[in-house]
């Protein structure tokens, strides 16, 4: 095989921002899985350059000149902008490759726009593609292996992408590790829901952990498990076996139901100081809250308890819920949160509009085949920007002022301070506030009111809402044309429009371009 030159590219922004908030905390959304292709790259003899686009550099300098192969990293909010650096860089001749959730998405979309298109990645897979490491038009390659991989680099052989990642962050400096993958819940919604769970060795995590120490006086540990500590004995025994007590930072998520006061106290013992448990409805998902058949006030009442339990123990709680549930009708589970915030004060609330994300869960074959799923672009696919399945119980315009009456009053100054009133360390309370009036906070009411105006006074909009039409309205088209800024030149025909019923049809009986790269 020859010696290439390859570009990594993790893309944690979805274009350029001069936000606060995002210059604070972009570098700490770097991803894992571009620095471990990174990693096996090098391995396999190749010239690596890596970079972390975070929204503040210039993409026209950053790019590394005469490359044979580019490897991206894309959620499906930076797919627009994944396009249009592939267009770009495959008229000059290189030969690129799509990977991350919007990969394992919206595979027959990206196959338009990439040579390979990746899903599970594991060492055989990036091995094939460098073998062969050939344009394919006017479909790329589909590749996936047959689970997520057993073993992956630890920190200690990503380090050097790591550092040039954390450079770029100006005050915390969050160094990402893995300790297991997959999640034993069913969450409909969640692209983790039908991936088994599996712990990795913990002989790398305590290696990791130690190393950690060599490089920062008090290192801080982001886990992007999708639910730390179901393991949760095997975790802690390696945590406390590899480090001093309380000598790392440390910010999970997990779920309430892992959540006891014997574990939050040990949890405090070892220095976590962040914790983002998911409550998401109400009245569904009662395992995962710990909440069983509890539903409605009576399941407000136990979590807000269990909240505040957890927060005599760790400084800083992010509660996520998803609003648009087929188990939601009414003012009711918009009231219910009011009550919640009301009742600990101390949490911060993450919301997200429902979403489905392409062949993320089998739950989104339903909605298409309900013809419930609307084709918003990408840009707008981040839980928040669009909710691109029509309400069963909501009309429009009644959903998007529930949704903002939530989110006045969870930002509102009274619950800003209720919230700093109850949350005890100044750096919790300090992250608190800036996020709540910047694009968290008091950002997203804007733009829920704006979408609700555009709602009510623009037919192009309630239109392509109700699914009358298929034209993209100007409102949507100029934010992506703003976010994209230099690079929408580069975006491809066709790029601002998917088939969103693509995972129904493949499901049917379409068989979309797939073979086995060298092969």
């Amino acid at each position: 095989m020859r010696k290439l030159r390859i570009g990594v590219l993790d893309l944690a922004s979805k274009g350029p921002t001069r936000a606060l908030w995002a210059r604070v905390m972009n570098a700490n959304l770097a991803s894992i899985m571009p620095q471990v292709v990174a990693v096996w790259c090098e391995k396999a003899g190749h010239d690596v350059s890596f970079i972390c686009y975070t929204g503040f550099e210039d993409l026209s300098r950053e790019l590394p000149k005469d490359l044979d192969l580019m490897f991206i990293g894309a959620f499906t909010e930076s797919a627009l902008l994944a396009y249009a650096i592939s267009a770009r860089l495959r008229a000059q001749g290189v030969v690129t490759v799509l990977g991350g959730p919007h990969a394992r998405c919206y595979p027959q979309d990206a196959q338009k726009y990439f040579d390979y298109v990746l899903g599970f990645t594991d060492e055989a897979i990036i091995d094939d593609v460098l073998r062969d490491c050939s344009s394919h038009a006017p479909l790329g390659i589909r590749l996936s292996a047959n689970r997520q991989p057993t073993l992956l680099p630890g920190v200690r052989e990503r380090w050097g992408f790591i550092e040039s990642t954390l450079k770029k962050a100006p005050m915390i400096k969050l160094v990402p590790m893995l300790a297991s993958v997959g999640c034993p819940y069913t969450c409909a919604f969640c692209i983790d829901s039908t991936v088994p769970y599996q712990l990795f060795d913990t002989n790398v995590l305590v290696e990791d952990l130690r190393f950690l120490l060599t490089k920062f006086k008090r290192p801080l540990v982001g886990w992007h498990d999708p639910n730390f500590g179901i393991r949760f004995d095997d975790l802690m025994n390696s945590i406390e076996e590899a480090v001093p007590r309380n000598s790392i930072d440390f910010i999970a998520e997990s779920s309430l139901s892992l959540l006891t006061e014997p574990r939050l106290q040990r949890l405090k013992r070892n220095g976590f100081k962040a914790l983002l448990p998911g409550i998401e409805s109400w009245f569904d998902l009662g395992e995962k809250a710990r909440t069983g058949i509890a539903q409605g006030e009576a399941k407000v009442q136990r979590v807000a308890d269990h909240v505040n339990m957890i927060l005599r123990y760790i400084p800083y709680i992010q509660t996520n819920f998803v609003m648009g549930l087929d188990a939601d009708a009414g003012p009711e589970p918009f009231e219910l949160t009011k009550q919640f915030i009301d009742l600990a004060p101390g949490a911060f609330p993450g919301y997200s509009l429902l979403t489905a994300f392409g062949e993320a869960a089998p739950i989104n074959v339903e909605y298409q085949r309900e013809n419930r799923v609307l084709g918003f672009p990408f840009s707008f696919l981040n839980n928040n920007g669009a909710m691109n399945i029509r309400p069963k119980n909501y009309s429009w315009p009644t959903f998007y002022q529930h949704v903002i009456d939530v989110t006045r009053y969870s930002f509102s100054r009274r619950a800003i301070m209720r919230r700093i009133g109850a949350t005890n360390a100044f750096i919790p309370k300090w992250l608190n506030v800036v996020r709540a009036v910047s694009s968290e906070g008091a950002g997203r009411l804007r733009y829920y009111s704006q979408v609700h105006q555009h709602l009510l006074t623009d037919r192009t909009v309630r239109d392509y809402f109700e699914q009358e039409s298929d034209i993209l309205p100007a409102f949507y088209t100029q934010q992506i044309r703003q976010e994209l800024g230099p690079m929408w030149d580069a975006l491809p025909e066709g790029a601002l429009h998917h088939d969103p019923y693509a995972y129904m049809k493949s499901q049917e009986g379409y068989r979309p371009v797939a073979a086995a790269a060298g092969g």
